[in-house]
């Protein structure tokens, strides 16, 4: 067993326990909410997993109470300003740009070209969800194949209280039923582990002293399996996904997700409605 973290004050931990590769996202103190300095450690991650040739399965875990409460739109931290090597496409740096020209350049490079990238890593990755999988947390959750969720996890998207149509990866309508995709966006409400389970979004709910060793046998279980044969599976799996509109569908809601950030900005305070960390953290309580 070999563990390392990948840099020295990454906001990622890198692990690897034999054929198992344990991705932990490390800044509980602000609920692991995503920046872009933890993208590109989460993305660095991944690709360290898909190089190893001795790694079978990925594990995607949140340190602390929190999987992820969503994209950092508050912490001390936050650094959606800044310059970052573009990894996920070809649109150019967002941070000298303005308007709809830098959010566009952003969001299409951070979150929905991240989105896409991780979930094409050709290995089967778990996530191993605790507490709040908030919005941007549930992109992180919904590019894994599998959920492990602890019975204390909860889900929610609450952006359309800044009138905006879902997260980025706007996934909603294929890892739900399509009415209990619009009852969770119109209403902003929690979503419990148990009623995620219920609808297909979780595969395994269980006590939250057993996350970590659940989700470790599970990976384990897989891990048996050949390689190739599972890099071929998951191909097949995400190609059918594909054939019943989810790459579309993600892209024809991003745009609808820029004209709200762009009416907003029009119309409120900012492109986020008015609504900051502080507003967003009690709509999801």
């Amino acid at each position: 067993m070999s563990a390392a973290r990948t840099e020295p004050r990454d906001p990622v931990r890198y692990e690897r326990h034999g054929p198992v590769a344990v991705i932990t996202m490390d800044r509980p103190d602000h609920r692991n909410a995503q920046n872009s300095a933890m993208t590109y450690a989460l993305d660095r991650a991944f690709y360290r997993a898909a190089e190893d040739g001795e790694v079978k399965v990925v594990v995607l875990a949140g340190a602390g109470k929190h999987f992820s409460a969503g994209h950092d739109i508050g912490s001390p931290e936050r650094d959606a300003h800044l310059p970052f090597e573009r990894k996920a496409g070809l649109w150019w740096d967002h941070s000298d740009k303005q308007g709809a020209e830098s959010r566009f350049a952003r969001e299409s490079e951070v979150y929905l070209g991240m989105c896409r990238r991780w979930r094409e890593l050709p290995k089967p990755v778990i996530a191993s969800v605790q507490g709040a999988c908030v919005a941007g947390g549930l992109m992180l959750a919904w590019i894994c194949d599998l959920i492990v969720a602890s019975d204390d996890a909860f889900f929610a998207d609450p952006v359309v209280r800044m009138g905006i149509p879902g997260v980025e990866y706007f996934a909603h309508p294929w890892v739900m039923p399509p009415r209990i995709a619009k009852e969770f966006l119109y209403t902003g409400d929690r979503m419990s582990a148990q009623r995620a389970y219920e609808v297909g979004m979780v595969n395994r709910v269980v006590p939250r002293a057993e996350l970590t060793e659940s989700t470790r046998e599970l990976a384990l279980r897989i891990a048996d399996m050949p390689r190739m044969g599972l890099a071929l599976t998951k191909r097949a799996v995400n190609q059918a996904e594909d054939l019943q509109g989810l790459h579309t569908g993600v892209d024809s809601v991003f745009g609808l997700h820029h004209l709200a950030h762009a009416h907003n900005a029009e119309t409120a305070a900012d492109p986020l409605g008015g609504m900051d960390i502080h507003a967003m953290k009690e709509a999801s309580a």
